[in-house]
């Protein structure tokens, strides 16, 4: 039968789909017939209530599945007989003039997959990050691993910086005391920053036991909107000073970091594998990054709206989620505008898109190999990695992450390989977001 498919605007398409009455009637009849041997009519025995009585209560409904059966299946036999790469699902809508009485006649309207044109990949400019790690880098993430295990002693003289203080505090703003604007034994760490500033300077210089009231002007932009742009007077009182003192990094300071024999030696090696394989990922995080955006501007795309919307519904229900792991109550009733998600789900469809072509056009399928060198690396970085390399293998279905990675991986590499690399060296510090 000929199908002709009407261009409308961009990828969306339409074809008008004709099921044939006696088709739908014959199905609708034969559900029926099944219907009435199980359904249950007051009056009647069950099976035994008339077919038309049936008919008058259910066949509606019936018919209006059967058509939906069929439409759906006569689509996906056009589709496949027009070689239709169809995005996401089709609507239908029913065609007002029914001018063929032998056939049901609905549209069905739907997008189709972009032609994607790889553009020239050697006009392409590319970053390739790159950052070293050594003795000074191992240092600075030691002292790190310090500071997370510092130990407050008390002591007997006026607070400073870096000092824990544990205070009592109450606000008032125009004479009267305001909501969250009072504490007892509230206890922080001077200059963490966990205060506004002036709060913090009141505090630095006073001893246990004395009182204070200091002014504090909270920004326009403060978070409390009662309190926002507003002047606070806070009387302070401190009852604690507590100095920090710092683990000596010693075969205890060793053993503490997971080294067994409390040898410095290794722990300092250790530390080394560690950071270096977190700056190689985030030097390789930002690389990949530059060459998605080189292949999307080696690309001119549109995306199908429907794959779009989809990965919109995706972004929003993954950050619902991510509300309710943090406990927030009632996040899956969220009400998440798409829109707020859209030009992120845009440039994920494009890119699988681009990606999925480069892979076809390049061979740069990965092997077995390279995606057991993924979950290697993955494992690296756990206790006993041969347990993660088993529980991955265990189900080939745990396997589409790590072979979405090594995908990713080659196509790098092979950008790497045509585009203009220029290679830029971040410190330590600009890798692990400090500076």
């Amino acid at each position: 039968m000929s199908v002709t498919v009407e261009t409308l605007e961009n990828l969306e398409r339409k074809v008008i789909v004709s099921l044939p009455w006696a088709s739908i009637n014959a199905e609708t009849d034969k559900r029926l017939k099944q219907t009435q041997r199980r359904v249950k009519i007051d009056g009647f025995r069950p099976g035994k209530a008339p077919l038309k009585m049936v008919a008058s209560m259910y066949g509606a409904g019936v018919q209006n599945d059967v058509m939906n059966e069929l439409v759906q299946r006569a689509f996906y036999d056009i589709a496949v007989n027009e070689k239709l790469k169809v995005a996401g699902f089709p609507r239908f809508e029913a065609v007002e003039e029914q001018n063929d009485e032998a056939n049901f006649q609905i549209a069905a309207i739907f997008e189709v997959f972009p032609e994607v044109v790889v553009g020239d990949l050697s006009a392409q400019e590319v970053e390739k990050v790159t950052a070293a790690v050594g003795d000074a880098e191992v240092d600075q993430t030691v002292e790190i691993l310090r500071k997370q295990r510092t130990r407050f002693n008390h002591v007997e003289r006026a607070a400073q910086n870096e000092d824990r203080v544990i205070i009592d505090f109450e606000g008032k703003i125009d004479g009267e005391a305001f909501a969250g604007g009072s504490s007892k034994n509230y206890a922080f760490v001077l200059g963490a920053g966990q205060m506004l500033p002036e709060f913090e300077a009141g505090v630095v210089g006073l001893k246990e036991g004395e009182s204070k009231d200091v002014h504090v002007n909270f920004p326009e932009d403060y978070h409390g909107k009662d309190v926002a742009g507003k002047t606070a007077v806070f009387t302070i009182t401190l009852n604690n000073v507590s100095e920090p003192t710092l683990p000596e990094v010693d075969a205890d300071f060793a053993k503490a970091l997971g080294i067994e024999d409390g040898d410095v030696a290794k722990m300092r090696e250790e530390v080394k594998k560690n950071v270096g394989r977190e700056v190689e990922r985030r030097t390789q995080d930002q690389t990949k990054e530059s060459v998605m955006n080189a292949l999307l501007k080696a690309v001119e795309l549109q995306v199908p709206a429907a794959l779009v919307n989809e990965e919109a519904q995706r972004l929003a229900n993954d950050m619902k989620q991510n509300f309710a792991n943090q406990g927030m109550a009632d996040a899956a009733n969220l009400d998440l505008p798409l829109d707020m998600f859209k030009e992120q789900a845009e440039r994920r469809v494009a890119l699988g898109l681009i990606l999925a072509k480069v892979v076809e056009e390049n061979k740069l399928e990965p092997t077995a190999e390279e995606i057991k060198a993924v979950v290697a690396n993955f494992a690296e970085s756990y206790e006993d990695p041969q347990e993660v390399i088993d529980w991955y293998y265990a189900d080939e279905s745990r396997l589409q992450g790590p072979t979405s990675l090594a995908v990713e991986s080659k196509v790098v590499d092979f950008v790497l390989s045509k585009a203009k690399v220029t290679e830029k060296a971040l410190s330590f510090d600009e890798v692990m977001g400090v500076a």
